[in-house]
Formats: C-alpha cells, structure tokens, sequence
C-alpha cells in the first residue's frame, strides 16, 4: 500500500464484523476501575484497583499468567447481574466505537451464587443488556452525526471449558438450546469450545455434547484450535476436526497434512487474532511472521481478523487491521475484501449477511 492509499483508509471508519472475542477479556481496564470503585466504596471487594493489577501498558501476558488473571481477579470483580450489565454495555459501546457493525460476543455462562444468579440468569442479563444497548442505538441518531457506518448488531456464542465436566458440557448445551432463536433477533447463534489449552482435553467427555450440537439446527460451531503445541497433537486435532466446525480460532501450531485437511473443507472460518498470539509469546518472529500472512490469500479458506481479548492485550479491531496493512501490505481494496469475505462464515443469518454487505465498502 502506498503512503497515500494509507492515509485514506480509517480504520476505524471501516465497517468491521469481530466474530473471536470473549466478553470478560473485551472489558477495558477503565471500565473494571470503575467498577472497582464503585464496589470499594460499597466495601464488597478487596480486590486491589485494576489500573495496579492491569497497568496501563502491560499486554505481554501468556498462558501461564493469562488464565489467572481472569479466576483470580476479573472474575471475582464482575460478581453480580448489575455489574455483568455494566461491563457489557461498556463492551458493546466500545466495539461500536471502533467500527464494528457485527459482533459475535463469546462467554462461558457463570453460576454466581453468592449473587442469586444462575448459569439460565447470566445469559439472560447478557442478552437483556445486548437488548438494551440496541434499543439505546435505536433511540439515537448519533450514529449518523458521527459518520458511523452502521449500528452494531451483537450476537452471542456459548463457550464449553475443555476442563467442564460432562454435566457442566451439557448443561452449557442445553442453554444454547433454550435460548436459540428465543425472540424476532435470534441472538445465541453458537457454541465454543476454550479454556487453557494446557488442559487435558477429556474427549470422551466433550465429543458427544459438541456431537449433538452439531445436529441442532441453526446452531454454529467454533473451537479454539491448535492454539498451543501442547494442545495440538494429531490425536486432538483430528478429532476437534472430526466435529465438523464451521470455524476455527487462532490455528497456530499446524502442520501440513493439518492444514491441507482444513483447505479441503472449503470455506472454513478461520479467526485469526495477531496481537494475542504475538503478545502472549504464542508465535515467534513478531507480527511479519504471524500465520495470517500464510492464510489471506488461501481462496479455500475465509480469514476473519479478530480482537480475542482486547481489554487485555489493547489492541482494539481497528488496530488489528492497520497491522496487517503495517506487516503485510495489504492495499485498501484487499483490506475492503478481507472485510467481506468474512461475512460468509458468520452465524447470524441470511437477512444479517444482506445487511452486512449493503454496509461493508467495496473498493
């Protein structure tokens, strides 16, 4: 791209669909400081302020400092129905800030006893807050007097724990069930499959619940794949393979028979997340050397740029997209392509994809 095609391109302008971001990762270390306060004066944690436990700066977490942030800290402060509201409005605002006109919000449902809230209630707030938040856009005109490109319609995908127990896998299931289609915005589209990925995979376990899900109708598939050598055996991707997804996350520790398996399948979703994977040290060579550079131009394949956990690693969907550009020299019509293609492997329907493409530039 050259110096002036660069400068034309916004990126934060450009419509953008984020399909890999998990809802407690997405949350900014501003919005969990006012949280923070807000319960610190009420005297219900002692916790310590996010801003020292999260400085402002601090992105290189790996796997061994990741997971911990969240059971330890991230969790014990969203802890109850008005700050799980809070802290999604405050997400959803954010992905709207930055362009994005589609967004496909991942979370594992949480029983939170102390607070009277069931796995069924968690989800419910989510999608009661995502109601809101989209009432709130229909009730304003900002987004035409600040030139945004469209509103943002949020979806959400359930997340299944490679550590769940059977009962835990299921009931995660079964929840996608109750609330698939429930309502005219058909808003749970998904199932997951995350958690750390130096954790056992219990296949035994999992296969038959990610094997029912396939047969439920309307309902997507993504796992988070081959993230780390330790779980990226030829045992496990096989069967994770074997599930029949229709996308895949990160995709990192790949080989070739692996990869030629997934150009086969033809049209798979792969959600590809570079500031993750190069901050938490899960690709070496930096961001030149990230995999998307080997993924973009694979016609067999849909390549979906994606945040992860931009409220940890601070590199929201529009930053994303000006590295690739920065890395790989991608032009504004290759950029605006990349955009597009994406909208094929979303889970939110065929009238949602007509909106999309109506909104998403063509260059």
């Amino acid at each position: 791209m050259t110096a002036s095609e660069n400068a034309v391109l916004d990126y934060k302008a450009l419509p953008k669909i984020e399909l890999h971001a998990h809802l407690s990762g997405s949350i900014s270390r501003q919005c969990l400081h006012e949280v923070w306060l807000t319960k610190k004066a009420a005297g219900e944690t002692d916790l310590q302020d996010p801003l020292i436990e999260m400085p402002e700066g601090k992105h290189n977490y790996d796997l061994k400092t990741f997971f911990p942030l969240f059971s330890s800290y991230i969790y014990n402060l969203v802890n109850d129905a008005p700050t799980l509201r809070y802290t999604t409005l405050a997400v959803l605002r954010d992905f709207a800030a930055d362009g994005v006109v589609y967004l496909e919000l991942r979370t594992t449902p949480r029983a939170m006893p102390a607070a009277g809230l069931t796995e069924a209630a968690y989800v419910q707030t989510i999608l009661d807050t995502i109601a809101e938040y989209e009432e709130e856009q229909e009730q304003s005109s900002r987004d035409l007097d600040e030139g945004r490109p469209g509103r943002l319609r949020t979806k959400l995908i359930l997340s299944i724990d490679r550590r769940h127990t059977p009962a835990q896998a299921w009931r995660v299931l079964a929840l996608a069930k109750q609330f698939l289609g429930r309502g005219s915005d058909n808003v749970v589209v998904g199932i997951d499959l995350c958690g750390n990925p130096a954790a056992p995979l219990d296949s035994q376990a999992l296969s038959p619940v990610f094997e029912e899900a396939r047969r439920v109708a309307g309902l997507g598939m993504t796992l988070h794949f081959a993230e780390a050598e330790c779980s990226a055996s030829d045992a496990e991707l096989d069967l994770l393979l074997g599930w029949r997804p229709d996308r895949l996350g990160h995709v990192i520790c790949v080989g070739e028979r692996v990869r030629q398996q997934i150009v086969e399948r033809g049209g798979m979703g792969l959600e590809l997340c570079l500031s993750c994977n190069v901050h938490a040290g899960m690709v070496g060579g930096g961001f030149e050397s990230h995999h998307f550079g080997e993924w973009w131009k694979v016609d067999e394949a849909v390549v979906v740029l994606s945040t992860d956990d931009v409220g940890v690693f601070g590199s929201p969907l529009s930053n994303e997209y000006a590295l690739v550009t920065q890395h790989f020299g991608l032009t504004r019509a290759e950029i605006c392509t990349l955009v597009r293609k994406g909208v094929d492997v979303i889970f939110g329907g065929e009238e949602e994809k007509a909106r999309l493409r109506n909104i998403l530039w063509v260059d």
